[in-house]
């Protein structure tokens, strides 16, 4: 027993004349959740008898009543998703006992403003259950039978009934090693596709359980395996709970109006709708986000044959390159991107030359060209010749929308296709676009220097759809053959 638990004991004695009554475990704390129509706080703690009053609104109520594995709560802004992150915990610790737990936000900074406040506020201020340890990041739980904190330092992990690992997804602490009974993901929807996969393999031992709070940002990875699956119906693990920022009874009618009147439309139902929207003047308009069967441009990964000959396209970058690794099969005339990479760790030129060059050497992947950068990038292409790549080319023109259209005149004869879990590329297909002012779409090309993969893209492009040329008819017209 604590020393606050033995005063409240000692205190109850001295004032009723008999001993105090047992306490109940918090564990076994009752959760009672009532309708919020905008007069109530999202919860109150009755301390006396152990009760934990939740007032939550139609799209909260709908997730706290879902039983799959993987809840995501995808909701406009403001609408009470984080806040909703830490009573969902709370009971999932309640169910689960002991161990440890996973609280991840998007970046560093989220996790202090957001994350960090609302967990603090229910474990630590309000149920007196949790210790935070800063240094560590790791919000420690009570025993719920001794109430007390069996760690000394925030190292002594064995010795802690439960703990919370709060982390952020662009740290490179990550989740370490940790196996965890269930993890709580807010804004997921800014997170890279390896952070799911990475709390994925921590939640494997436990087959833990998620609960993913966030808005649509993008077309990647938490549309592409979340909520497309969920809503084509192919999974019963997963459970989208959609709804718009107007669902909370605290976000006012007249703001939402005048949101709307004042954004871009697309751009309002991905913020306060909660609705995945492709951009307008989008230039891949000829991408066609479904598998080949049903008409589209990606297909499930199958193991590429080897003696398929490939192709590599690389966007030089120390930093943020793009590459694309493809297979060709002649008996199609069919391009498969098979390996999309972005980004990772810095290397020179010649350190991704020699990487790449021993990746496919490994693999045992017969790459018989490598089309490396712009024309204007003439050294990375000798180093990556340096590091014993063959045939190394250049495009054959610097017009972008020369690429572009290549890219599209492939997309269009249905030769290009993409394995279905490279989501950084399809999300990049699916968000480019041109810039639009004054009502009218531009010729630039909206965030045109942050697109790596598809710059690679038209590297490949160039390589296998030549460049049309002019020729006249009898009558004297010019035409393209």
């Amino acid at each position: 027993m604590s020393l606050e638990q033995e005063f409240a004991a000692g205190l109850f004695e001295g004032v009723f004349g008999e001993p105090a009554p047992a306490l109940i475990p918090w564990t076994q704390w009752a959760i009672e959740v009532h309708d919020n129509d905008g007069s109530q706080p999202l919860y109150d703690f009755d301390a006396v008898k152990g009760s934990l009053h939740l007032y939550l609104h139609a799209g909260q109520k709908r997730a706290w009543e879902s039983q799959a594995r993987f809840v995501f709560m995808i909701a406009g802004k403001q609408s009470g998703k984080t806040v909703f992150g830490p009573v969902e915990l709370f009971r999932a610790i309640q169910q689960l006992g002991g161990g440890d737990y996973l609280a991840i936000s998007a970046t560093f900074d989220l996790f202090k403003l957001k994350m960090l406040p609302a967990i603090k506020e229910l474990f630590v201020n309000v149920l007196k259950i949790g210790r935070y340890w800063a240094g560590d990041r790791i919000l420690e739980l009570m025993n719920p039978e001794t109430g007390e904190f069996g760690a000394t330092y925030s190292s002594d992990h064995e010795k802690m009934w439960a703990r919370v690992i709060l982390r952020s997804a662009d740290s490179e602490e990550g989740m370490q090693s940790a196996s965890a009974k269930w993890a709580w993901l807010d804004e997921p929807g800014l997170y890279d596709a390896d952070v799911w996969k990475d709390v994925r393999g921590r939640l494997s031992l436990s087959r833990g359980g998620v609960l993913g709070t966030t808005t649509p940002y993008d077309l990647g990875w938490l549309k592409q395996q979340i909520y497309d699956p969920w809503a084509k119906n192919e999974t019963d693990e997963i459970d989208v709970i959609q709804f718009s920022s107007k669902l909370s009874p605290f976000f006012s009618e007249e703001e939402y109006q005048s949101l709307q009147t004042s954004m871009q439309s697309w751009q309002f139902r991905m913020d306060y709708d909660a609705e995945f929207e492709r951009p307008p003047a989008a230039i891949y308009e000829a991408f066609v986000d479904d598998l080949r069967e049903n008409g589209g441009h990606k297909c499930k990964r199958f193991m590429v044959p080897k003696q398929l000959p490939r192709m590599t396209a690389v966007d030089p970058g120390i930093v943020n390159p793009g590459k694309l690794w493809v297979a060709y099969d002649a008996a199609e005339d069919v391009y498969y991107v098979y390996r999309a990479e972005k980004g990772g760790e810095r290397l020179t030129s010649v350190e991704h030359g020699q990487r790449d060059v021993k990746l496919a050497k490994d693999l045992e992947e017969r790459v018989i060209w490598w089309a490396v950068g712009a024309k204007s990038e003439k050294y990375w292409r000798d180093d990556y010749k340096k590091a014993g790549a063959q045939n190394v080319r250049e495009p054959d023109t610097s017009d972008v929308e020369e690429g572009i259209n290549r890219v599209t005149q492939l997309f269009k004869e249905h030769r290009l296709i993409i394995f279905d879990d490279l989501t950084d590329l399809i999300d990049e297909l699916l968000r480019y676009a041109r810039v639009i002012k004054n009502g009218d779409v531009t010729k630039e090309i909206k965030d045109k220097n942050t697109f790596h993969l598809l710059d690679a893209l038209r590297y490949f492009a160039v390589q296998v759809v030549k460049k049309r040329t002019k020729a006249r008819t009898s009558s004297g017209a010019e035409h393209y053959a």
